[in-house]
């Protein structure tokens, strides 16, 4: 029997969307506000949910205070109050959109836990547009 258990968490960033083989009136025309040469913040909301076993000595898929600490260390410590363009080196390269930050975050925590053990993740950058990524 496999059950998924979830851990709500959240974090504030700052970003841009931008691409330096752009010009700004072609960085404008696809990315709009979010390409202000000045950034822009988020308060984003994370949900991380473990399916897995019940181990039969403990009840638990995974202990949440492990959980817990796991979000806190690759996540909420990695990024909150944080440039996500500047400060944070997967996004040297890599443009700080909603849909690759989820995927980074998926791949902070999922070395982290059992093979046995699958992760989703969701990521809400407003109340109205969230992102979902449950690995290759």
């Amino acid at each position: 029997m496999r059950v998924t258990v979830s851990r709500k968490a959240h974090f504030n960033a700052a970003h841009r969307l931008h691409r330096a083989d752009w010009d700004e009136a072609q960085n404008a025309a696809i990315f709009g506000k979010c390409a202000n040469e000045h950034y822009h913040g988020h308060n984003y909301e994370l949900i991380v949910h473990v399916t897995g076993t019940i181990d039969p000595e403990t009840g638990y898929v995974i202990d949440m205070k492990v959980l817990r600490d796991l979000i806190k260390s690759e996540v909420e410590d990695a990024l909150d109050h944080k440039n996500l363009n500047i400060q944070v080196p997967e996004f040297k390269s890599l443009i700080p959109t909603a849909e690759n930050i989820v995927v980074v975050i998926y791949n902070k925590l999922k070395s982290h836990l059992n093979t046995d053990q699958d992760l989703e993740v969701e990521l809400y950058e407003t109340p109205r547009n969230f992102v979902k990524y449950t690995g290759p």
